[in-house]
């Protein structure tokens, strides 16, 4: 399982202690993490949390993650701009308690966390506890267990429903500006972790037309 770590501009002086403390819950898995910034370094590449969103859908409707961490000042923006975007059931996490039942219950691919309001003494534990509860079990697994499984089918009618409403991807790269877009794709590593994760196809040869 791929997961991939996304801070928008005004968190990314935080980024090193975000993915350090991902990457240690994720090796403990056996779970591979990618860092793809806001990094927090001068004249990088600018992420706002509505890329965040469009970043997030490239990289699970590509495969080249399967799950995505973001995240902004309270969270809020970041979850629903990561909405806003095909292929990603998105939640949004305070503590652990959140974590496990939003992987348990909703079965999403996308956690968002706020990193201002609440972020202080014991803030990288708080994190370390919510990643190692989002991972704790396969998503999908019901809570509590006797409700499992409306709670997939419930899950399941979410995801039909949003790829019945949203416009397909490919069809999003193409329309949107592409100015945002090429900002989106421009981080430092952004090219060799995604070209060498995705799957090949449409979105992946878009995407690399663009780099």
């Amino acid at each position: 399982m791929k997961v991939a770590l996304i801070n928008e501009n005004s968190q990314a002086s935080k980024n090193a202690l975000i993915f350090a403390t991902l990457k240690e819950v994720c090796d403990q898995k056996g779970l591979q993490a990618f860092n793809y910034g806001m990094y927090g370094k001068d004249g990088e590449s600018q992420l706002t949390y509505v890329q965040n969103g469009l970043l997030a859908s490239i990289l699970l409707n590509s495969k080249a993650a399967d799950f995505v961490i973001s995240g902004c000042g309270t969270g809020q923006g970041a979850m629903t701009a990561l909405n806003s975007f095909p292929g990603v059931v998105c939640g949004l996490a305070v503590d652990p308690t959140d974590a496990y039942l939003f992987s348990q219950i909703n079965g999403g691919n996308a956690l968002s966390i706020p990193l201002a309001k609440g972020f202080g003494w014991g803030a990288e534990l708080n994190l370390k506890l919510i990643f190692e509860r989002l991972f704790a079990e396969p998503a999908g697994g019901g809570y509590p267990k006797e409700r499992a499984v409306p709670e997939r089918r419930n899950a399941g009618i979410l995801r039909d429903v949003k790829n019945q409403v949203y416009r397909p991807l490919p069809e999003v790269l193409e329309r949107i500006d592409q100015g945002f877009l090429k900002e989106t794709i421009s981080g430092e590593h952004f090219a060799e972790y995604f070209m060498a994760n995705a799957e090949d196809g449409k979105i992946k040869e878009m995407i690399a037309a663009r780099l």
